[in-house]
Order: structure tokens, then sequence, then C-alpha cells
């Protein structure tokens, strides 16, 4: 970047190093931080490294926590014989803000996508089967998207679960609240159709 100083451009580089940001947002996000006042930057700067130093994966889930284990998984009011499978810690937010489910989570960091090199030695599988191993789980909700790589995951997940004998779902998919069936593809209606329930 010509005429700016070095510094400068670091810093338009780290915001460019973040997912999702281009070029152009790097720049504004640079100019925004330096444009605060010393102390919010500071501040934020410190945000950044207090929330990489004491955030960690908990225990048993492998959800975000600053604790051994997290909210959910301290929780005894949860049901610790369900478990919900996830492939990122955001899903648990999301099922979350839905406030029916009252079991509790295993967080993957990711799914099987040979195209990424992401294998499943590189996520937290074999702690799930440990899991399932040790504990009194009876059910397994594999809720990971219905694309390729969740797809391959699931099933992947449903062979090795398999010898345990315990109950292994996967969420229904289907046409969404509001939707029209005139504009659902094939495989929504398929998945539509096997997720059908008795009224």
């Amino acid at each position: 970047m010509a005429d700016f100083p070095s510094t400068f451009e670091t810093l338009v580089d780290a915001f460019a190093s973040l997912p999702g940001i281009g070029t152009k947002s790097a720049q504004r996000l640079a100019f925004h931080v330096l444009s605060l006042p010393v102390e919010e930057a500071d501040a934020f700067a410190r945000a950044i490294t207090d929330a990489r130093h004491s955030v960690c994966r908990c225990r048993v889930c492998q959800n975000l926590t600053d604790r051994e284990e997290c909210p959910v998984c301290a929780d005894p009011g949860r049901d610790h014989s369900t478990v919900c499978v996830v492939a990122d810690p955001r899903d648990v937010a999301a099922l979350e803000r839905s406030r029916e489910y009252r079991g509790v989570y295993h967080v993957l960091h990711g799914v099987i996508s040979p195209m990424n090199r992401v294998g499943p030695d590189d996520l937290t599988i074999r702690q799930l089967i440990e899991r399932v191993d040790s504990d009194e789980i009876h059910e397994v909700i594999l809720a990971t998207n219905p694309d390729t790589e969740g797809e391959t995951t699931a099933r992947y997940l449903g062979r090795m679960l398999k010898p345990f004998g315990v109950k292994v779902t996967r969420l229904a998919y289907g046409i969404p609240v509001g939707g029209n069936l005139e504009f659902a593809d094939d495989a929504t209606l398929m998945r539509a159709l096997e997720g059908r329930r008795e009224l």
C-alpha cells in the first residue's frame, strides 16, 4: 500500500487474514481502529488477547468456555444422556436460541472435507467416541449441515457409533417455515418427505 506506514499495512493485512474480510473492508477497519481514542484501541486489543488466553475447550463437549467445563455440561438440569453433535460452536449458540433442546452437545470443530484436507483425525471424533463409550449416553443427534461435507461427516459418525448400540438420529431438514413447495429443490423435497411426522 503506497504512502502508508508499514505498521498500518501490517494492521490491514491482519484484518484481511480474517474470514470474509477483503482488502477494502480490512482498510476500513484499520482506519476505524486508528480513529479510536487510544484508550478504546487499547481496550480492543486487550479484549482480543484476553479472549485468546482465557477461552479454551470444555473437557467434556469441546465447546468454547473459560472454565474446565462449559455451563451446559456443568448443568445438572440438562439431559446428559442425549448428545447433539455439531460442527461449530456457533451451532451450539443457534440451538440454544431455540430454547427447545435440553440435552448436551459435542462440538467437532469442523467437518470432514477431503478437498480442504480435513479428515476425521482433524476433528474431535475420538473424544466423542470415548465419551459414548464411557458415559450413559442413549442418543446421539447428528446436527451437521445438510451439505456434502456435513452429510459425509454424519454418515462417518453413524458408522463409528453403530458398534456402541446407541441410538443415532439425524436432524430433519426440509421446507422452511414460510417457504413455498414450488420453489423447493428436489433434495429439499426429498428431505421434507423423509422427515415427515404424524400430527
